[in-house]
Protein backbone atom coordinates (compact mmCIF):
# COMPACT_ATOMS: atom_id res chain seq x y z
CA UNK A 1 0.00 0.00 0.00
CA UNK A 2 1.19 3.24 -0.47
CA UNK A 3 1.81 5.97 2.12
CA UNK A 4 -1.44 7.70 2.02
CA UNK A 5 -3.40 5.24 1.80
CA UNK A 6 -3.03 3.59 4.92
CA UNK A 7 -5.07 3.44 7.55
CA UNK A 8 -4.46 3.52 11.06
CA UNK A 9 -3.96 0.19 13.05
CA UNK A 10 -4.36 -0.40 16.97
CA UNK A 11 -2.37 -3.12 18.62
CA UNK A 12 -4.17 -4.25 21.54
CA UNK A 13 -2.13 -6.37 24.28
CA UNK A 14 -4.06 -8.12 27.08
CA UNK A 15 -1.34 -8.14 29.77
CA UNK A 16 -1.20 -9.45 33.46
CA UNK A 17 1.96 -9.40 35.34
CA UNK A 18 4.19 -9.88 32.15
CA UNK A 19 7.41 -8.02 33.76
CA UNK A 20 9.78 -10.58 31.97
CA UNK A 21 8.36 -10.22 28.45
CA UNK A 22 6.03 -7.00 27.61
CA UNK A 23 9.28 -4.84 27.37
CA UNK A 24 10.73 -6.70 24.05
CA UNK A 25 7.23 -7.35 22.87
CA UNK A 26 6.72 -3.52 22.80
CA UNK A 27 10.07 -2.92 21.23
CA UNK A 28 9.84 -5.84 18.45
CA UNK A 29 6.11 -4.11 17.65
CA UNK A 30 7.75 -0.56 17.21
CA UNK A 31 9.98 -2.08 14.91
CA UNK A 32 6.76 -3.01 12.58
CA UNK A 33 7.05 -2.12 8.61
CA UNK A 34 4.12 -0.27 9.55
CA UNK A 35 4.57 3.30 9.68
CA UNK A 36 4.86 4.46 13.15
CA UNK A 37 2.39 7.75 12.72
CA UNK A 38 0.23 5.60 11.69
CA UNK A 39 0.35 2.46 14.63
CA UNK A 40 -0.73 2.94 17.96
CA UNK A 41 0.19 0.18 21.10
CA UNK A 42 -2.72 0.03 23.52
CA UNK A 43 -1.14 -1.75 26.39
CA UNK A 44 -4.61 -3.25 28.60
CA UNK A 45 -3.42 -4.07 31.92
CA UNK A 46 -5.77 -6.57 33.92
CA UNK A 47 -4.59 -5.06 37.72
CA UNK A 48 -0.79 -6.75 37.66
CA UNK A 49 0.93 -7.07 41.15
CA UNK A 50 4.21 -7.52 39.87
CA UNK A 51 6.51 -5.00 38.08
CA UNK A 52 4.85 -4.82 35.05
CA UNK A 53 2.62 -1.44 35.84
CA UNK A 54 6.41 0.39 36.09
CA UNK A 55 7.65 -0.71 32.78
CA UNK A 56 4.21 -0.12 31.12
CA UNK A 57 4.51 3.58 32.56
CA UNK A 58 7.80 4.13 31.29
CA UNK A 59 7.23 3.35 27.66
CA UNK A 60 4.37 5.35 27.64
CA UNK A 61 6.28 7.95 29.02
CA UNK A 62 9.23 7.06 26.07
CA UNK A 63 6.72 6.59 22.99
CA UNK A 64 3.88 9.39 24.29
CA UNK A 65 2.79 9.38 20.43
CA UNK A 66 2.43 5.29 20.28
CA UNK A 67 1.99 3.74 23.42
CA UNK A 68 -0.81 4.58 25.67
CA UNK A 69 -1.49 2.32 28.97
CA UNK A 70 -5.71 1.14 29.88
CA UNK A 71 -6.66 -0.53 33.03
CA UNK A 72 -8.59 -3.55 32.72
CA UNK A 73 -10.53 -4.24 36.19
CA UNK A 74 -12.21 -7.69 34.97
CA UNK A 75 -8.68 -9.21 34.05
CA UNK A 76 -9.80 -11.21 31.38
CA UNK A 77 -8.73 -11.36 27.76
CA UNK A 78 -12.01 -10.90 26.15
CA UNK A 79 -12.56 -8.01 28.92
CA UNK A 80 -9.06 -6.44 27.79
CA UNK A 81 -9.87 -6.59 23.76
CA UNK A 82 -12.81 -4.88 24.38
CA UNK A 83 -11.58 -1.92 26.57
CA UNK A 84 -8.63 -1.45 23.93
CA UNK A 85 -11.66 -1.36 21.23
CA UNK A 86 -13.54 0.89 22.79
CA UNK A 87 -10.38 3.30 23.17
CA UNK A 88 -8.61 2.72 20.15
CA UNK A 89 -8.21 5.27 17.02
CA UNK A 90 -7.65 2.92 14.89
CA UNK A 91 -9.82 1.53 11.07
CA UNK A 92 -7.80 -1.69 12.23
CA UNK A 93 -7.50 -3.69 15.64
CA UNK A 94 -4.95 -6.59 16.24
CA UNK A 95 -4.88 -8.89 19.09
CA UNK A 96 -1.78 -9.35 19.79
CA UNK A 97 -0.06 -11.61 22.87
CA UNK A 98 3.32 -10.78 24.87
CA UNK A 99 4.26 -14.18 24.88
CA UNK A 100 4.37 -14.66 20.99
CA UNK A 101 6.83 -13.24 18.41
CA UNK A 102 5.86 -11.29 14.98
CA UNK A 103 7.39 -10.98 11.45
CA UNK A 104 8.44 -7.49 10.47
CA UNK A 105 5.40 -7.21 8.07
CA UNK A 106 2.62 -9.18 10.47
CA UNK A 107 0.73 -5.84 10.73
CA UNK A 108 0.60 -4.71 6.75
CA UNK A 109 0.16 -8.27 6.00
CA UNK A 110 -3.21 -8.60 8.35
CA UNK A 111 -4.14 -5.21 7.39
CA UNK A 112 -3.56 -6.21 3.25
CA UNK A 113 -5.41 -9.01 3.71
CA UNK A 114 -8.51 -7.63 4.73
CA UNK A 115 -8.50 -4.70 1.97
CA UNK A 116 -8.07 -7.75 -0.60
CA UNK A 117 -9.86 -10.48 0.55
CA UNK A 118 -13.16 -9.02 2.03
CA UNK A 119 -12.12 -11.26 4.91
CA UNK A 120 -14.04 -10.28 8.10
CA UNK A 121 -11.19 -11.35 9.95
CA UNK A 122 -7.22 -12.22 9.34
CA UNK A 123 -4.44 -14.07 10.75
CA UNK A 124 -1.61 -16.38 9.88
CA UNK A 125 0.06 -19.41 10.76
CA UNK A 126 1.17 -20.31 13.78
CA UNK A 127 4.92 -22.34 14.76
CA UNK A 128 5.43 -23.66 17.72
CA UNK A 129 8.22 -23.93 19.66
CA UNK A 130 10.13 -24.03 22.89
CA UNK A 131 13.31 -23.76 24.73
CA UNK A 132 14.03 -26.15 26.87
CA UNK A 133 14.10 -30.54 25.59
CA UNK A 134 10.79 -31.20 27.28
CA UNK A 135 9.19 -28.32 25.69
CA UNK A 136 10.62 -29.21 22.18
CA UNK A 137 8.48 -32.01 22.71
CA UNK A 138 5.62 -30.59 23.99
CA UNK A 139 5.76 -28.50 20.89
CA UNK A 140 6.03 -31.22 18.26
CA UNK A 141 3.02 -32.47 20.19
CA UNK A 142 1.12 -29.45 19.54
CA UNK A 143 1.24 -29.49 15.99
CA UNK A 144 0.45 -32.86 15.51
CA UNK A 145 -2.85 -33.18 14.03
CA UNK A 146 -3.86 -36.68 16.41
CA UNK A 147 -3.40 -34.07 19.00
CA UNK A 148 -5.08 -30.83 18.19
CA UNK A 149 -7.84 -32.22 15.93
CA UNK A 150 -6.27 -30.81 12.53
CA UNK A 151 -6.15 -26.59 13.80
CA UNK A 152 -5.25 -25.54 10.32
CA UNK A 153 -3.02 -22.73 11.87
CA UNK A 154 -1.20 -24.99 14.17
CA UNK A 155 -0.73 -27.84 11.37
CA UNK A 156 0.85 -25.78 8.80
CA UNK A 157 -1.59 -25.43 6.33
CA UNK A 158 -2.25 -23.57 2.95
CA UNK A 159 -3.36 -20.02 2.76
CA UNK A 160 -7.36 -19.83 2.55
CA UNK A 161 -10.51 -19.30 4.42
CA UNK A 162 -10.66 -21.43 7.85
CA UNK A 163 -13.00 -21.24 11.26
CA UNK A 164 -10.56 -19.85 13.06
CA UNK A 165 -7.37 -17.65 13.37
CA UNK A 166 -4.86 -16.92 16.47
CA UNK A 167 -5.26 -13.56 17.66
CA UNK A 168 -7.24 -12.08 14.56
CA UNK A 169 -7.46 -8.74 12.59
CA UNK A 170 -10.47 -6.63 12.53
CA UNK A 171 -11.89 -3.51 10.87
CA UNK A 172 -13.16 -1.49 14.26
CA UNK A 173 -16.19 -0.24 12.98
CA UNK A 174 -17.17 -4.39 12.32
CA UNK A 175 -16.10 -5.68 15.38
CA UNK A 176 -18.26 -2.90 16.74
CA UNK A 177 -21.14 -4.30 14.82
CA UNK A 178 -20.26 -7.73 16.14
CA UNK A 179 -20.39 -6.54 19.80
CA UNK A 180 -16.62 -7.59 20.70
CA UNK A 181 -16.17 -10.09 22.41
CA UNK A 182 -17.70 -12.00 25.38
CA UNK A 183 -17.05 -11.14 28.46
CA UNK A 184 -18.43 -14.29 30.03
CA UNK A 185 -15.74 -16.33 28.42
CA UNK A 186 -12.62 -16.86 30.50
CA UNK A 187 -11.52 -19.03 27.27
CA UNK A 188 -12.21 -20.17 23.73
CA UNK A 189 -13.63 -16.47 23.22
CA UNK A 190 -11.60 -16.18 19.58
CA UNK A 191 -13.84 -19.27 18.76
CA UNK A 192 -17.05 -17.70 20.22
CA UNK A 193 -16.25 -14.46 18.14
CA UNK A 194 -15.43 -16.17 14.58
CA UNK A 195 -18.29 -18.33 15.12
CA UNK A 196 -20.24 -15.12 15.00
CA UNK A 197 -18.68 -14.13 12.47
CA UNK A 198 -19.50 -17.23 10.03
CA UNK A 199 -22.89 -16.86 11.06
CA UNK A 200 -23.24 -13.52 9.99
CA UNK A 201 -22.19 -14.77 6.54
CA UNK A 202 -18.17 -13.26 7.06
CA UNK A 203 -15.12 -14.80 6.57
CA UNK A 204 -12.24 -15.67 8.00
CA UNK A 205 -8.94 -15.97 6.05
CA UNK A 206 -5.08 -17.02 7.34
CA UNK A 207 -1.89 -16.67 5.59
CA UNK A 208 0.82 -19.36 5.62
CA UNK A 209 3.00 -17.05 3.88
CA UNK A 210 4.06 -15.23 7.37
CA UNK A 211 3.98 -17.27 10.61
CA UNK A 212 3.87 -15.68 14.61
CA UNK A 213 6.08 -17.79 16.78
CA UNK A 214 4.40 -18.88 20.33
CA UNK A 215 6.15 -20.78 22.79
CA UNK A 216 4.56 -23.52 24.40
CA UNK A 217 4.65 -25.05 27.79
CA UNK A 218 7.86 -26.25 28.82
CA UNK A 219 6.54 -29.19 31.36
CA UNK A 220 4.49 -32.05 31.43
CA UNK A 221 2.27 -30.89 34.10
CA UNK A 222 2.06 -27.16 32.87
CA UNK A 223 0.53 -28.92 29.60
CA UNK A 224 -1.62 -31.43 31.23
CA UNK A 225 -2.95 -28.05 33.31
CA UNK A 226 -3.77 -25.87 30.18
CA UNK A 227 -5.12 -28.83 28.33
CA UNK A 228 -7.61 -29.35 31.76
CA UNK A 229 -8.47 -25.92 31.32
CA UNK A 230 -9.02 -25.61 27.85
CA UNK A 231 -11.61 -28.64 28.33
CA UNK A 232 -13.51 -27.42 31.17
CA UNK A 233 -14.42 -23.81 28.87
CA UNK A 234 -15.11 -26.33 25.89
CA UNK A 235 -18.15 -27.34 28.14
CA UNK A 236 -18.89 -23.91 29.64
CA UNK A 237 -18.72 -22.15 26.31
CA UNK A 238 -20.32 -24.55 24.46
CA UNK A 239 -23.00 -23.78 27.80
CA UNK A 240 -23.23 -20.20 26.93
CA UNK A 241 -22.69 -19.50 23.11
CA UNK A 242 -24.64 -23.17 21.71
CA UNK A 243 -22.99 -23.80 18.51
CA UNK A 244 -19.44 -21.92 18.81
CA UNK A 245 -17.56 -24.83 19.05
CA UNK A 246 -17.04 -27.90 17.05
CA UNK A 247 -17.60 -31.81 17.29
CA UNK A 248 -13.80 -31.87 17.78
CA UNK A 249 -13.39 -30.33 21.20
CA UNK A 250 -15.80 -32.70 22.29
CA UNK A 251 -13.37 -35.96 21.15
CA UNK A 252 -11.45 -36.04 24.59
CA UNK A 253 -14.24 -35.62 26.88
CA UNK A 254 -16.13 -38.95 25.11
CA UNK A 255 -12.47 -40.27 25.11
CA UNK A 256 -12.28 -39.96 28.64
CA UNK A 257 -15.85 -41.42 28.93
CA UNK A 258 -15.25 -44.87 27.32
CA UNK A 259 -12.24 -45.62 29.49
CA UNK A 260 -14.25 -45.07 32.45
CA UNK A 261 -17.71 -46.46 31.55
CA UNK A 262 -16.09 -49.65 28.74
CA UNK A 263 -13.72 -51.43 31.65
CA UNK A 264 -17.54 -52.35 34.33
CA UNK A 265 -19.54 -53.00 30.74
CA UNK A 266 -16.74 -55.43 29.80
CA UNK A 267 -17.64 -57.41 32.36
CA UNK A 268 -21.40 -57.58 31.00
CA UNK A 269 -21.15 -58.62 27.54
CA UNK A 270 -18.02 -60.05 25.86
CA UNK A 271 -18.75 -57.37 22.97
CA UNK A 272 -17.92 -54.54 25.15
CA UNK A 273 -14.48 -56.03 26.04
CA UNK A 274 -13.77 -56.58 22.24
CA UNK A 275 -14.54 -53.00 21.79
CA UNK A 276 -12.41 -51.94 24.48
CA UNK A 277 -9.43 -53.49 22.91
CA UNK A 278 -9.83 -52.40 19.78
CA UNK A 279 -10.32 -48.53 20.79
CA UNK A 280 -6.98 -48.79 22.32
CA UNK A 281 -5.27 -50.78 20.35
CA UNK A 282 -6.27 -48.21 17.54
CA UNK A 283 -5.60 -45.23 19.54
CA UNK A 284 -2.03 -46.24 20.40
CA UNK A 285 -1.51 -47.14 16.84
CA UNK A 286 -2.62 -43.49 15.80
CA UNK A 287 -0.56 -42.11 18.44
CA UNK A 288 2.56 -44.58 17.93
CA UNK A 289 2.04 -43.15 13.97
CA UNK A 290 1.42 -39.49 14.46
CA UNK A 291 4.58 -39.87 17.48
CA UNK A 292 6.91 -41.39 14.28
CA UNK A 293 6.15 -38.45 12.11
CA UNK A 294 7.51 -36.01 14.54
CA UNK A 295 10.07 -37.60 16.54
CA UNK A 296 14.18 -37.73 16.18
CA UNK A 297 15.25 -41.27 17.97
CA UNK A 298 13.44 -43.68 19.93
CA UNK A 299 13.68 -41.86 23.36
CA UNK A 300 11.88 -38.92 21.80
CA UNK A 301 9.52 -41.56 20.07
CA UNK A 302 8.53 -43.06 23.50
CA UNK A 303 7.82 -39.86 25.31
CA UNK A 304 5.89 -38.26 22.66
CA UNK A 305 3.73 -41.12 22.09
CA UNK A 306 3.05 -41.16 25.87
CA UNK A 307 2.35 -37.62 25.60
CA UNK A 308 -0.77 -37.88 23.71
CA UNK A 309 -2.67 -39.73 26.33
CA UNK A 310 -1.81 -37.22 28.99
CA UNK A 311 -2.91 -34.23 26.80
CA UNK A 312 -6.49 -35.85 25.72
CA UNK A 313 -7.00 -37.37 29.14
CA UNK A 314 -6.28 -34.27 30.96
CA UNK A 315 -8.33 -32.69 28.37
CA UNK A 316 -11.06 -34.90 28.70
CA UNK A 317 -10.66 -34.45 32.60
CA UNK A 318 -11.47 -30.75 32.15
CA UNK A 319 -14.09 -31.19 29.98
CA UNK A 320 -15.87 -33.25 32.93
CA UNK A 321 -15.31 -30.81 35.49
CA UNK A 322 -16.94 -27.92 33.27
CA UNK A 323 -20.29 -30.50 33.24
CA UNK A 324 -20.07 -30.79 36.81
CA UNK A 325 -19.43 -26.55 37.26
CA UNK A 326 -22.85 -26.37 35.52
CA UNK A 327 -24.69 -27.40 37.97
CA UNK A 328 -23.31 -25.38 40.94
CA UNK A 329 -24.91 -22.24 40.19
CA UNK A 330 -22.12 -18.87 41.54
CA UNK A 331 -19.10 -21.12 41.04
CA UNK A 332 -17.36 -20.57 37.61
CA UNK A 333 -17.20 -17.46 36.11
CA UNK A 334 -14.88 -15.81 33.59
CA UNK A 335 -12.59 -14.49 36.17
CA UNK A 336 -10.98 -17.72 36.60
CA UNK A 337 -8.62 -16.99 34.26
CA UNK A 338 -7.22 -13.46 33.74
CA UNK A 339 -5.82 -11.43 30.83
CA UNK A 340 -2.63 -12.37 29.50
CA UNK A 341 -2.35 -16.28 30.22
CA UNK A 342 -2.29 -17.31 27.03
CA UNK A 343 -4.15 -20.44 26.03
CA UNK A 344 -3.41 -21.63 22.35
Amino acid sequence: MAAAERKTASLILPILNEERYIENCVRSLLEQDYPREELEILLVDGMSSDGTMEILRRLESEFPNTVRVLENPKRIQASAMNVGADAACGEYLLRIDAHVEYPLCYVSTCIRLIEETGASNTGCACRTEARTKTGKIIAKLLTSSFAVGGSRFRVGAESGYVDTVPFGTFRKSYYQELGGFDERLARSEDNEINYRIRKRGGKIYMTSDIQVTYYCRETVGALAKQAAANGKWTILSARLCPGSMSLKYFVPFLFDLSLIAMPPLSFLHPLFAFAFAAELALYLTLALLSAARKANGLRELLFLTALFPIFHIAYGLGSFAGLGALFIPGKWTAHEQPAGKDKL
